[in-house]
């Protein structure tokens, strides 16, 4: 798992690459804008255009797909400043896309903007993916999102090359002895080396304020007094860092699969070891109370049991997985990880999990490359290089191999599936160039409008618990927590009825609901 320490992957990239893959294996922006001429950022105009296909760093593939009712998603860029301590210096260019408002435009509030998670998730390819479950949103919004700096065509980090990333993706993340552990740490050093060579200038500016701050730029771009605003997993703390810096900007805000903001980055690695196990726990006992037997186990624990054989089997030998790379214990780790974020997609981890039992690793294979960023084509995106980026340059800590082996019975506790991968992923940012910013960051909000907070009890990526964490931390007043009594990561694309129209009164028509709501 790639720096799982914060959230790793958006839930709607992750899924829509995962669908993609598994259909095989089972059967950017305009760059223009016009620039305001007495230089100041927030009078440019922008100048839409229909959507280009997404560029290799957001993913590949085609130009998004006409809107239901004919009209077309629209793509412009607008100029940010490289480093906002020096607002009038260098510019870099962040990709926007757009769907105008549905409705009577006279009933418009305003836009919508969207953040996916991550961090490293292109809100460019994410939103039109999944734009038709917005659909009830967009009767008064226009829906808006955007690649965050770092990620997609907005000065992408660039790190290792596709052929490198293979190699990293396969090394062992789990190592056991001193000779598996120099290999892991040469291989990290070797990919911070790259991001380093190849990034340098952009590196220190990929901060989540940075972001926020490009976000209130935004705002004012797009013509709105007040922020609107949807943020999903890492989303949640990019908004609640907004809701911080500019408290008196909010308009209504929803943060779902919520990060704990108190949480450093060992804590939330811990807690992420926790929610997996949790996920896992309930995918093997769903997978065992069904009608017909459950073609991995008798019981939940046979089940969890045969998963940890395979692992430590593959440890020792790979099998053979999307040719000519072979699956090893690393790669299946990640496949049953992309697995557990959504229910939808329990059936594929069964089924993948049969193959490779059988000596076919082909379906956990494409589950782990579409964790990783990786195209039927052998191509990545650069989300891997920008969740480490935004991650480093955020996080104060750094983490010693010897701190890690001492906190390993600790995370093993957590999730004996698990816990060496999370744990051992700590030492992502130890050589990183650029220091990190904070132990946590600060989502105090006071003077904000009421930001509605929705957590789902068995999220894997964001644990329920961080809700309420942020509910607190947000300050009187301000955070309203929505409990979803369900399964995956994120609440509102799990199609709960509740859930969306409790949501939906919030944003359309500004009914805050009654703190302490539960669906389920």
């Amino acid at each position: 798992m790639p720096n799982p320490s914060r959230p790793s992957r958006p839930r709607a990239t992750a899924l829509t690459a995962t669908a993609l893959l598994l259909s095989c294996v089972l059967a950017g922006c305009s760059d223009s804008s016009k620039e305001a001429k007495d230089g100041d950022l927030s009078a440019q105009k922008l100048d839409w255009k229909d959507c280009p296909a997404p560029s290799a760093a957001e993913g590949g593939g085609n130009a998004p797909s006409p809107l239901p009712n004919g009209g077309q998603w629209q793509c412009a860029t607008m100029k940010a400043p490289l480093d906002w301590a020096k607002p009038k210096g260098d510019t870099i260019g962040i990709a926007l896309i757009r769907a105008k408002t549905s409705g009577d435009s006279s009933k418009r509030i305003g836009s919508l903007v969207f953040n996916f998670g991550g961090p490293g998730g292109s809100g460019v390819t994410t939103l039109p993916a999944f734009g038709q479950d917005y659909a009830k949103l967009r009767t008064r919004y226009d829906l808006v999102s955007f690649d965050p700096r770092g990620v997609g065509s907005s000065a992408p980090v660039k790190c290792e090359n596709d052929q490198q990333l293979d190699a990293y993706f396969q090394q062992d993340a789990t190592p056991d002895d001193a000779a598996e552990r120099t290999a892991y740490l040469d291989n990290t050093k070797k990919f911070n080396a790259a991001c380093e060579k190849n990034s340098k200038k952009v590196l220190p500016h990929v901060r989540t304020t940075d972001a926020a701050r490009d976000m209130d730029l935004m705002r004012q771009v797009l013509g709105d007094d007040k922020l609107y605003y949807f943020g999903i997993s890492y989303g949640t703390e990019l908004g609640g860092v907004y809701a911080h810096l500019f408290p008196k900007n909010v308009g209504r805000a929803v943060l779902d699969a919520v990060v704990d903001p108190t949480q450093n980055a060992e804590q939330s690695s811990l807690g992420q070891a926790r929610g997996f196990q949790l996920a896992l726990d309930n995918f093997a006992a769903d997978c065992t109370s069904q009608a017909t037997p459950c073609p991995l186990g008798d019981t939940p624990q046979d089940v969890k049991d045969r998963i940890a054989k395979l692992l430590e089997d593959l440890d020792a030998k790979p099998i053979s997985g999307i040719f000519p790379r072979r699956l090893t214990q690393t790669a299946a780790t990640n496949g049953i990880a992309q697995a557990l974020y959504s229910k939808d997609y329990w059936q594929y981890l069964t089924e993948g999990l049969q193959q490779a039992y059988s000596g076919d690793g082909k379906v956990l294979m494409a589950l782990s490359d579409s964790l990783n960023g990786r195209s039927e084509n052998g191509e990545y995106s650069n989300i891997s290089a920008a969740n480490i980026a935004i991650n480093c340059a955020d996080e104060k800590p750094r983490y010693s191999t010897g701190y890690v082996e001492q906190k390993l019975p600790e995370f093993r506790a957590a999730s004996p599936l698990f816990g060496d991968f999370l744990a051992w992923s700590m030492l992502s940012c130890t050589d990183w160039p650029v220091a990190g910013a904070a132990d946590h960051p600060d989502v105090s909000a006071p003077g904000a409008p009421p930001i509605l907070v929705v957590g789902n009890t068995g999220d894997p990526a964001t644990p329920y618990e961080g809700a309420k964490k942020m509910v607190d931390a947000l300050g009187k007043g301000v955070g309203v927590e929505l409990t979803y009594k369900g399964q995956g990561h994120g609440s509102y694309d799990s199609k709960n009825k509740c859930v969306q129209a409790v949501v939906n009164g919030y944003l359309l028509d500004g009914k805050v609901p009654a703190a302490g709501t539960v669906c389920s």
